[in-house]
């Protein structure tokens, strides 16, 4: 009897030890998370009411850099080095990566690039959960699961999503691997990270799918056909991104130069376009698409702008542009497939995000907490083919592959150089 009484204290007192690292991750990463989204509606707002500020984007991109080249140091590494450092954990992760992509997202968004806003929170969350391991000397294996739920906190407190974050931390380090030994920490962090921000006053889009079909056989069959050309654009982003990237670094040696070059393309292709419905986060082109047909180009425009921007060394996350990208397409393919146009935009949304990032569990609960319960069937099934499809080139550089995907031969190199 007392043998096991000791095992209960033990294990209260190891989940009280994990309930108050996870609650102090979570009340720095929302906090966090909501000055970045404050910061963000004014950087947009501003960039609508002054189209102009669209030609200081190279100078923006160039200032940028410097301070990148000059201060940032290993946060260079942006997202990777978060993931780096939980398979192989090495130094803490700088403090000053917190206000860098921080202000860098926000001028990004300011002077209209077109990026998005998770790496920004995931970095916040990852740099400042850090804080804590190194303020109380945690074990590394300890301070795995502590990064773990910085990601974690920072992702569902953007997005309003806390399942989501919660897997998604756990889903993104090795492909085809969970690790289960997190999840508590990861779950408490982004729940209450997400109430955290709600508390300060962030508010999250509203996406409404309106009509939602019976489950039938063609039902499942067009979330296939869907999930496969989800999970093909997905893999073309993450593998053009890298593409442009290397072709950049090659090309052009002082860092600061490659978003000035970036920022005239992209400057350029607004200016051209006469339109800006393709820089920023794009979330009025993502709702429009869930309500009336949208340009069938949309999808290709924004995958254009966001690569430029992203391969040319500007701040911000690759996912927001990705729920554009997914959510346009959606909407292409609706009438292809007799599907209605808000469940195919709700489920390429998440779907081409599957598939670029490997996560397709962490993507089918986005959609129900986005969507509701109904979509999940619908949403599971075109996630798990994007992932399929989408091979092992990922957004995230440092993401290992634990278990290769069935098609390896098809789908020819894994990974991207």
């Amino acid at each position: 009897m007392s043998a096991r009484h000791h095992t209960l204290t033990k294990l209260l007192a190891h989940l009280a030890k994990w309930l108050l690292l996870s609650v102090a991750v979570a009340i720095l990463a929302g906090t966090a998370s909501a000055l970045f989204l404050f910061a963000l509606d004014w950087a947009t707002a501003t960039r609508s009411a002054h189209p102009g500020l669209i030609w200081l984007l190279p100078i923006a991109g160039f200032a940028v850099g410097w301070i990148y080249l000059r201060f940032a140091g290993r946060a260079e590494a942006d997202n990777n080095l978060l993931i780096d450092e939980i398979h192989d954990p090495q130094q803490v992760v700088p403090l000053r990566m917190a206000p860098l992509v921080l202000g860098g997202t926000v001028i990004s968004h300011l002077f209209g690039a077109s990026v998005g806003r998770e790496g920004t929170a995931v970095q916040m969350g990852g740099a400042l959960a850090d804080q804590i391991t190194h303020r109380f000397k945690l074990p590394q294996d300890e301070r795995r699961i502590v990064l773990m739920a910085g990601i974690a906190a920072g992702f569902a407190s953007v997005f309003g999503t806390p399942l989501a974050g919660a897997v998604f931390a756990i889903e993104v380090l090795v492909i085809g691997r969970l690790r289960y030994d997190a999840i508590v920490p990861c779950l408490v962090a982004a729940v209450v990270a997400d109430a955290v921000g709600l508390l300060w006053g962030v508010r999250h889009t509203h996406y409404v799918i309106d009509v939602m079909p019976s489950l039938s056989a063609w039902g499942i069959g067009a979330m296939i056909i869907a999930g496969a050309v989800f999970g093909l654009v997905g893999r073309a982003f993450a593998a053009s991104t890298h593409a442009l990237s290397g072709w950049m670094r090659r090309r052009i040696a002082y860092a600061p130069l490659r978003p000035f070059v970036g920022g005239i393309v992209v400057a350029v292709a607004v200016w051209l376009a006469g339109t800006d419905r393709y820089i920023g986060l794009g979330i009025g082109g993502i709702v429009e698409s869930f309500g009336q047909p949208v340009p069938w180009y949309d999808a290709a425009a924004k995958m254009a702008f966001t690569v430029f921007s992203l391969g040319s060394g500007f701040k911000g996350g690759e996912v927001t542009p990705l729920f554009y990208i997914g959510a346009t397409l959606g909407n292409a393919l609706a009438p292809l497939l007799h599907m209605p146009f808000a469940l195919l935009a709700g489920i390429g949304l998440v779907a081409v995000f599957a598939g670029a990032a490997n996560t397709p569990l962490a993507s089918t609960l986005m959609a129900i907490e986005l969507f509701g319960a109904e979509v999940g069937i619908y949403a599971l099934v075109a996630c798990a083919v994007s992932y399929l499809f989408s091979s092992h080139a990922g957004i995230y550089r440092a993401q290992r592959v634990g278990r290769v995907k069935p098609g390896r031969r098809w789908f020819g190199r894994d990974r991207p150089d």
